[in-house]
């Protein structure tokens, strides 16, 4: 056994919740981002006829998805070269095999194929041979048996969440709003989390509110201490990067998690609002302002997954224009301040608890 755990740890084999569930998931997230997020943007762009160009590109992006996925988890687990390149393979067919809730299975199946790949790379004198048939054939060959269940699982839990939305908007808009915007802030990817449930709808619209809050509550709320510079890094960037102060004084977390408990059941009773693009945005919230331009590809062309659930192109009027900028930038903005300006008063948060790091 001793002998094994040398083995693995000289393979960089780490088998490990952090490894797993915060690295490999968030690579994950950015694999998508740069294959099905910005194929879908692309394809948005494609509508207008002066940029009809973009949506020729958008297919190839959007094909690549499941490759892209894979090699980012590689990347994330510090696979060597081989098995990096032969995971484009595993990922292409985790994905297409896992249909709507593909993401999920590369998920599973490509950290398998990596780290089998890995523990056999440089092992012979034939690596060139052995490394990619090994961690093809684990990959493919898993793909081949629990992919599709994998992927049936993911699709039916976002199916539950999405028909509970819709029974109980206002329970249900709280709770997803709440539960994904702490997703966002926390070191996971919602956005992976939101893709791999194939999250849409009306519930896609409740997780936006929930990032969007975090994004946009952090930002304002802290604009004391980190001015201009936190304002755009946490509004379009990430709200993860207040996780250190969190830890100091989880008192801070209060504000934006009382907003998105205010804007996710405002998102599904008032305004109806359905996130029906790809469903990575839904976890997204104002990162890239991905969030909203989810919603507006939602509205003109529906993704593939919105579109199996019911959803068809709309005109948005001026009740939903409002409403989504209320949901994403106003809402989040107002009410958290309020809500940090009380806790300041009564002493929950001080001087300096909002401070980002250099």
């Amino acid at each position: 056994m001793e002998k094994f755990k040398a083995f693995l740890k000289k393979k960089d084999v780490v088998i490990s919740g952090k490894r797993y569930g915060i690295d490999a998931l968030g690579a994950m997230a950015q694999g998508l981002f740069c294959s099905l997020l910005i194929g879908t943007i692309f394809k948005a762009l494609g509508m207008i006829p002066a940029l009809s160009f973009f949506g020729d590109i958008s297919g190839y992006a959007m094909a690549m998805a499941g490759p892209a996925m894979a090699v980012a988890i590689g990347y994330a687990l510090k696979a060597p070269p081989m098995v990096l390149f032969s995971l484009v393979v595993v990922g292409n067919a985790a994905n297409t095999i896992g249909g709507a809730g593909g993401p999920l299975a590369v998920l599973f199946i490509a950290i398998i194929a990596a780290e089998f790949g890995k523990m056999v790379s440089k092992e012979t004198k034939i690596d060139i041979l052995v490394t990619p048939t090994v961690t093809i054939l684990i990959g493919v060959g898993l793909s081949m048996l629990i992919a599709a269940p994998i992927g049936k699982a993911a699709m039916w839990v976002g199916d539950i969440i999405m028909w509970a939305t819709t029974k109980q908007p206002f329970i249900m808009g709280i709770l997803v709003s709440v539960v994904v915007g702490i997703a966002l802030t926390l070191p996971i990817s919602s956005a992976a989390i939101c893709a791999a449930l194939s999250l849409t709808g009306l519930a896609g619209g409740a997780a936006v509110a929930g990032c969007c809050a975090q994004m946009v509550g952090f930002a304002v709320m802290s604009f004391k201490e980190n001015k201009v510079g936190g304002l755009v890094s946490q509004g379009i960037g990430t709200s993860m990067l207040q996780m250190p102060n969190i830890i100091k004084n989880p008192k801070v977390w209060i504000a934006p998690i009382l907003t998105s408990a205010i804007t996710g059941p405002i998102a599904t009773c008032l305004f109806k609002l359905q996130m029906n693009g790809a469903a990575i945005n839904s976890g997204m919230g104002t990162c890239g302002f991905c969030g909203p331009i989810g919603v507006i590809t939602g509205w003109l062309n529906p993704s593939e997954a919105a579109a199996g659930n019911g959803a068809v192109a709309i005109s948005p009027a001026a009740f939903d224009w409002i409403g989504l900028l209320l949901i994403a930038i106003v809402l989040p903005a107002v009410l958290t301040f309020a809500f940090g300006q009380i806790e300041r008063k009564l002493g929950w948060i001080k001087e300096g608890d909002l401070k980002l790091g250099d």
